[in-house]
């Protein structure tokens, strides 16, 4: 049997990881900043049951005029440090995603690793949409996490 492809994103973000947890988990934070860099503005929607087992859903549109849609249940909760979350999304195959939040001098440390991914073309696909969405987030928590 042949493993599926992963990806592994880290980055260094100027805020404190309760911040950037509270960015990932609260749905009112998350229509600000999630999506890859042509989300449409004000165009996401998201839903969160934050507890083990709790589902979350997420939709929004991008600048083609393309919906898309992510969903998932949550299957670890470490509040501040990290969130295990399976993953499907469109037409991808079932996955799961483990982002965790470290705090550095300076801020914190954010590594996400996205597991199952379909194929090659998945995974390239994936590393750019997750690059552009952590830019996002980037941009929202050092604004204060305020839009």
């Amino acid at each position: 049997m042949t493993d599926k492809p992963s990806l592994t994103l880290k980055r260094q973000l100027k805020a404190s990881p309760a911040r950037i947890f509270k960015a990932w988990t609260d749905p009112a934070k998350l229509v600000h900043w999630w999506g890859p860099h042509d989300t449409e503005e004000g165009s996401v929607e998201a839903e969160t049951d934050l507890r083990v087992g709790g589902a979350f859903r997420i939709r929004l549109k991008t600048s083609d005029g393309r919906s898309h849609e992510a969903s998932g249940t949550y299957q670890e909760i470490a509040p501040n440090e990290g969130l295990v979350m399976t993953w499907l999304a469109s037409a991808d195959a079932p996955g799961l995603v483990t982002v965790t939040f470290r705090g550095e001098a300076g801020g914190t440390m954010l590594t996400l690793t996205h597991d199952g991914l379909a194929d090659e073309a998945s995974r390239a696909s994936h590393q750019a949409i997750w690059a552009g969405a952590i830019e996002r987030l980037e941009r929202f928590v050092t604004r204060g996490g305020k839009k």
